[in-house]
């Protein structure tokens, strides 16, 4: 009951505009002093602060700063000139490219969001002219750009790590499996849209431009294979690597493209430390809710109630499910995992759950939330670029979501879909 009246606050201060970051420290800063007392209030700040300070959470702000520095360059440009090149031969072609860069935007930035900010004003308006309807076109735009969630780099994995003492390298090849089989879903469904339309073929293979479009996107193809090539292979840290991603992107795009310059490089360190600024003051404020809960021991509490009612896992991940469907509706990503992924860890690991499978299946949930209004953040921020309806582009966006459906109810109750890798290489 007192975690459900916790929620109802927040839901409640949102409705009426605060900031979600500011809205999760109130409601805990009143949870504690109510069990602790005012003399408590001193430690008010050292408890947020200590809640942000954890080295793994360096990784986000150095993530954030390497998409917001890719999206001041030409990078999305020349993936996409390569992708047409490669796929524009297929009918619906164009369809399928927007969702082959935005996977590939989403092995870069690790966001969702900033995916979007860096390829929907090159993928919708090529897709527009072409005649592809708008709400279709930013339907799959915002969609293939929510595969950011469980995509390596992903933040909200990252998150998770931090909030459930997950191996985060391990949640990145987790996420690995299940993203391909949502990209590669979403193409067909591109296909199959295509071909019952009449939607065209965009141009004749041409093995000549597919040369020398690889040639000029060859550097923004590398990125991954450093990125990701150091974490996965024991070199760096998923932090470190979040360095390294800000050192590829600033060396590209300063000396190699040499598109970025010292205006947009100020722009994009604004950008970065802005929205790292709001996922950090989610984690501050979720530290006060976690001393709350542990003091009225509220995670064992739950965890005992539902193993009383049952003990079989599966029916447990069902239940699991409907609740973070839920809750993705209403919360963006990043504070439905902190705010609830450390309530729910001691039942995921009563019941004999494994966190890295979890994780994956939280992050598919958050990413159907990401497209689910009224909050739908990756949804509302396409529409506003694409300038669409957001109630028609949700009509549009059914069959992606169907897709996105599909692929949690396999990584739920196929576990080697998402840990297959992890248990070859990592176990």
């Amino acid at each position: 009951m007192t975690l459900l009246l916790m929620l109802g606050g927040l839901f409640a201060l949102i409705l009426i505009g605060v900031p979600i970051a500011i809205g999760l420290a109130l409601i805990g800063t009143i949870a504690v002093l109510s069990t602790q007392g005012m003399g408590y209030l001193p430690n008010i700040a050292m408890v947020m602060f200590g809640g942000a300070e954890s080295f793994p959470l360096l990784a986000i702000p150095m993530f954030i700063l390497a998409g917001a520095l890719m999206n001041s360059s030409s990078i999305s440009r020349r993936l996409f000139d390569f992708a047409s090149a490669l796929l524009g031969f297929i009918r619906g072609g164009l369809a399928m490219v927007n969702v082959g860069v935005s996977m590939f935007f989403s092995e870069l930035s690790g966001s969702a969001v900033a995916g979007v900010a860096a390829t929907a004003p090159v993928l919708i308006p090529a897709m527009h002219k072409r005649g592809y309807p708008r709400p279709f076109t930013a339907a799959v735009t915002s969609s293939s750009a929510t595969l950011a969630i469980i995509l390596p780099p992903s933040v909200p994995l990252i998150l998770y790590g931090v909030m459930s003492q997950t191996s985060i390298v391990q949640l990145f090849v987790a996420g690995i499996v299940p993203g391909l089989l949502a990209g590669f879903g979403m193409m067909l469904l591109c296909y199959y849209y295509a071909w019952r339309n009449g939607w065209p073929v965009e141009e004749i293979f041409n093995l000549c431009r597919l040369w020398v479009t690889f040639k000029d996107a060859f550097w923004a193809l590398f990125l991954p294979l450093i990125i990701l090539g150091g974490i996965f292979g024991g070199i760096v840290t998923a932090t470190e690597g979040g360095g390294l991603a800000v050192l590829a992107a600033l060396v590209i795009g300063l000396f190699i493209y040499r598109d970025l310059n010292w205006s947009e490089l100020y722009r994009a360190i604004i950008d970065g430390a802005t929205q790292t600024a709001v996922v950090m003051l989610l984690v501050a404020g979720s530290a006060l809710v976690g001393v709350y809960l542990t003091e009225m021991r509220i995670p064992g509490q739950l965890a005992a109630g539902i193993l009383a009612l049952t003990e079989n896992k599966w029916v447990i991940l069902a239940l699991l499910n409907v609740f973070f469907l839920l809750i993705g509706i209403f919360l963006h990503s990043a504070a439905a995992i902190i705010l609830v992924v450390p309530v729910v860890m001691p039942l995921v690991l009563a019941a004999g759950i494994d966190p890295v499978h979890f994780g994956i299946i939280v992050c598919l949930n958050l990413a159907i939330g990401q497209q689910t209004p009224p909050v739908a953040s990756v949804l509302i921020t396409t529409c506003a670029i694409a300038r669409a309806d957001v109630w028609q582009v949700t009509r549009a966006n059914l069959g992606f979501i169907a897709i996105l459906l599909t692929i949690l109810i396999i990584a739920t109750y196929v576990p080697a879909v998402p840990l297959a890798l992890v248990e070859l290489f990592y176990r």
